[in-house]
């Protein structure tokens, strides 16, 4: 593998011939970043819930809890991780993301105990919470600014693309094999997709091969008068003192447990209400495609209304598909509970990174969100054992139901008041 030097060198060279911006390139291996990152998304690891504890004797909370350990690791690692990528840029992030995932997951087709797999798939958890999220959305947001709400978009439409995928390869090498062999064909593409891009062409920022953001050339005195209104720029400490910052990281600690919690057990919920296992893993899929749909979809918001009204309208989509999926008892009820969740899930993935780079800028992003992203994934690590628990007390996933569609509403009235911040 060559030097750095040398591949910064042979980058630029490339950067020079191509007949584009250099950014659709770093978005081309963000996008197979983060369809590698679904090897250990909670909708994937629910394709293995039923197998692994009828065969293991497992609860559950068990299986719940280490999801939630493993955002517990990822929160804490969050904050030390947005500075380095302010520093170093996204490369590394993801690349060390990728390596992590692809192994853990190859790892896991190799558990015989409840502590083995707890700690390979706390570190892939840890991964997917902190450095991927991170390294993703830190490079969209040092590339883009005016197109940041498309290339977001994108990047969400290739992680739920990703989703799709992840879930069905696990189910259908199930059919034919066994979650051994389920879990080494997750580990593989894991790996084959989401490496090498990354580590060859990835870049920290424009500036490191004189460009700008969006491709835009330095702006011209006849120009400048019609320029838009700089963008924001807020360090960590400004930021923290902003009341956008809190009710944002309110809106979060309430919709990321309704995101975790159902999507772990969503597979498990059908399965118990006489639904096929195929029904269940398609269900799946069908929440992840509609994802993906909604989260490009969202790229297109108009900039003229506020974003607060979309995360509004993300958590009210949430509750609702929460309470439609309470009453599932057949197979087209379950696909239309899906698909209203991934409509909810798309515009989440996409709007709110969006929300923390417009409202506080790029310049410190990567810190600013590292301090936000410990409240995401703590509340995600909160929805699985949280839904777990319930349904081992009570015996049906009715009540963490109810719960999880209490938490949505409230998250959607929280966003309603997070306004921009004036510095």
């Amino acid at each position: 593998m060559p030097r750095s030097g040398t591949r910064h060198r042979l980058v630029e060279a490339l950067a020079a011939r191509l007949p584009f911006h250099y950014g659709w390139v770093i978005l081309a291996c963000v996008c197979a970043a983060g369809f590698s990152r679904q090897g250990s998304a909670v909708a994937t690891l629910s394709i293995f819930v039923e197998p692994m504890t009828r065969e293991f004797g497992w609860s559950r909370t068990a299986i719940s809890a280490a999801v939630s350990v493993g955002g517990v690791l990822g929160a804490l690692v969050a904050p030390a991780i947005g500075v380095f990528l302010d520093r170093n840029g996204a490369r590394a992030v993801l690349c060390l993301a990728v390596l992590l995932t692809g192994i853990s997951t190859l790892l896991l087709s190799f558990t015989q105990s409840l502590a083995f797999f707890f700690v390979f798939y706390c570190i892939a958890r840890m991964s997917f919470a902190g450095p991927y999220d991170l390294g993703i959305y830190g490079s969209v947001v040092n590339w883009f600014v005016r197109r940041r709400a498309f290339a977001t978009s994108i990047a969400t439409l290739a992680q739920m693309s990703g989703l799709v995928a992840m879930p069905l390869i696990a189910h259908f090498v199930m059919q034919a094999a066994d979650w051994r062999a389920a879990w080494v064909a997750i580990g593989v593409t894991v790996l084959f997709i989401g490496f090498v891009p990354t580590w060859v062409l990835h870049l920290r920022r424009p500036e490191d091969l004189g460009q700008r953001p969006d491709g835009e050339r330095a702006p011209h005195a006849a120009a400048s008068a019609t320029a838009a209104a700089p963008e924001p720029a807020f360090t960590r400490a400004e930021a923290l003192r902003t009341p956008a910052f809190w009710l944002l990281a309110l809106f979060t600690l309430l919709v990321y447990p309704v995101q975790s919690g159902i999507s772990l057990h969503q597979a498990p919920l059908l399965i118990e209400r006489g639904l096929d296992p195929t029904v269940a893993a398609t269900a799946v899929s069908t929440f992840a495609l509609l994802s993906a749909l909604a989260g490009f979809a969202y790229g297109f918001w108009p900039r003229r209304v506020p974003l607060r009204f979309a995360l509004a309208l993300v958590g009210a989509t949430l509750a609702a598909s929460v309470v439609l999926m309470n009453q599932v008892h057949a197979a087209p009820l379950a696909y239309g509970a899906a698909a209203l969740f991934g409509l909810g899930i798309g515009g989440l993935l996409t709007m709110l990174p969006i929300a923390w780079a417009d409202y506080f800028g790029r310049s410190s992003y990567g810190a600013i969100r590292g301090v936000a992203l410990t409240v995401q994934v703590a509340a995600q690590a909160a929805g699985p054992v949280l839904s777990g628990a319930l349904r081992d007390a009570s015996g049906t996933y009715s009540l963490s139901l109810a719960t999880f569609a209490v938490l949505a509403f409230a998250g959607s009235a929280a966003a309603l008041f997070a306004r921009p911040p004036a510095k």
